[in-house]
């Protein structure tokens, strides 16, 4: 029996993903940047922090040295508690220090504007 296959994580900035995103909906694979901003030990949750925008990261099954204020990158499925809270359930982190988040950032619109322009060639 093959198992099932693992989505990728599709790209959002923390700010992207609110409760009108087409990204927050539960078990949605996505791929998230953010300042660390808290860690519980005890219940492996992270705090990213990314403009303002915050998202809770359930790091349990991750093999990480975490460190206050340092930027990380997680990818996982999005758990909704509420219409306005999500977990995200990492199945993969790393940390990022040295990114250039504006470049990171620009080339993540630029990205984004890419694939919207190749959906509607492929409607039309």
């Amino acid at each position: 029996m093959a198992s099932p296959a693992i989505s990728f994580g599709a790209l959002v900035t923390l700010k992207e993903l609110t409760s009108t995103s087409p990204h927050f909906k539960e078990g949605a694979s996505l791929r998230v940047t953010g300042k660390l901003q808290d860690y519980n030990v005890e219940t492996a949750i992270a705090i990213i922090n990314d403009g303002g925008a915050t998202l809770q990261v359930d790091t349990q099954h991750l093999k990480i040295n975490f460190r206050i204020s340092s930027i990380y990158q997680f990818i996982g499925e999005l758990h909704i508690d509420s219409p306005e809270e999500a977990v995200l359930k990492a199945r993969v982190g790393r940390n990022v220090d040295g990114i250039d988040l504006n470049l990171y950032y620009q080339s993540l619109k630029l990205l984004q504007e890419f694939q919207s322009d190749q959906i509607r060639k492929q409607e039309a």
